[in-house]
């Protein structure tokens, strides 16, 4: 069996280092992309079997307009996709509340950053479980 491929997207190299370092602890195979422009290019290359999203890059939101962009793509619409944010952090509020809205934030989970290193594998390995499960 291969190991699930994940493709990080953050624009802090830093934050890319430690969470691909945290995953490969679980033999994930680990893809990087420091902006949407370099993830589309790695989509190209090889399809992941989930996608860790920052929300805040280099034009504000763009998290939130990738994962938008990539669900109207058929190729690429079942990709599970942990959003992980300082938005609060940053703003002093919770974003985005509860619940995620399929419209607005189209992604299937989202954390605050800091996450914990054990948080962020039990994530990532719930999401990889549900899409087998979903795909059996």
């Amino acid at each position: 069996m291969t190991a699930s491929s994940i493709l990080v997207i953050d624009d802090d190299p830093d934050f890319v280092e430690i969470t691909k370092t945290i995953l490969e602890t679980k033999d994930y195979a680990v893809l990087v992309a420091h902006n949407t422009d370099d993830a589309l290019a790695r989509l190209k290359e090889r399809t992941p079997d989930l996608i860790v999203l920052d929300i805040m890059m280099r034009t504000g939101a763009e998290g939130i307009v990738f994962a938008r962009t990539i669900r109207q793509d058929s190729r690429y619409s079942r990709i599970p996709i942990l959003m992980l944010t300082s938005m609060r952090e940053q703003t002093g509020f919770d974003f985005p509340g509860e619940p995620v809205h399929p419209t607005f934030l189209p992604v299937d989970e989202y954390a605050e950053k800091p996450i914990e290193p054990q948080a962020l594998l039990e994530k990532v390995d719930r999401l990889l479980s549900e899409r087998s499960s979903n795909r059996a």
